[in-house]
């Protein structure tokens, strides 16, 4: 796990309301991170923002330009920020992204190649957004990774499924937290 990063996702204050992701899924999540932490392992944090004034936002873009009329994603808004049950701490990387995958009008492969990464230990919000985009891109770039599947959510359990169940075990391995941390624990 030397070549390790455990990745959350657009874990935001915003994101987490419209979710509803309860105190078990950021108390699970919390649980990961510092297990993480215990083990060595860097914790790399991404978030969407956009501009305030012009988010570059293509019409044809429907997810995004939905959420830019509904007033989310807002570089520097309260709501855009990590929710603080998780929050970053001094010295974590911060990855901000434009759009649906961590890859996307951001600096997230220089972050992963400066620090020698070459596996992800995916977490975040929406399974079926960010996790299933940056894991499309992973899975091309060669990487490593474990999907935390009790540590991604989604606002439709079906597809949550699904893609947990049946597309993501073909990319890496899918396996819940306790199970991630009795992995990465010393022996």
């Amino acid at each position: 796990m030397a070549n390790s990063a455990l990745l959350v996702m657009d874990v935001q204050r915003d994101i987490v309301d419209i979710t509803e992701a309860g105190p078990g899924y950021l108390s699970r999540l919390g649980g990961a991170i510092e297990g993480a932490r215990a083990a060595a392992i860097p914790v790399i944090y991404v978030a969407i923002a956009l501009p305030p004034d012009d988010p570059e936002v293509s019409p044809r873009n429907r997810v995004i330009t939905d959420a830019v009329r509904a007033g989310w994603f807002t570089e520097g808004e309260p709501g855009t920020a990590i929710h603080p049950d998780v929050a970053p701490r001094p010295g974590e990387a911060l990855v901000t992204k434009r759009r649906g995958s961590a890859f996307s009008g951001s600096d997230f492969d220089l972050v992963l190649r400066a620090r020698g990464i070459d596996s992800l230990v995916v977490t975040g919000i929406a399974t079926s957004g960010v996790v299933l985009s940056t894991l499309c891109q992973a899975v091309d770039l060669d990487l490593g990774l474990t999907v935390l599947v009790d540590a991604c959510l989604d606002t439709d359990p079906e597809l949550h499924r699904v893609l947990t169940g049946k597309l993501f075990p073909r990319w890496g391995d899918v396996i819940t937290v306790e199970d991630w941390l009795k992995a990465i624990a010393p022996r």
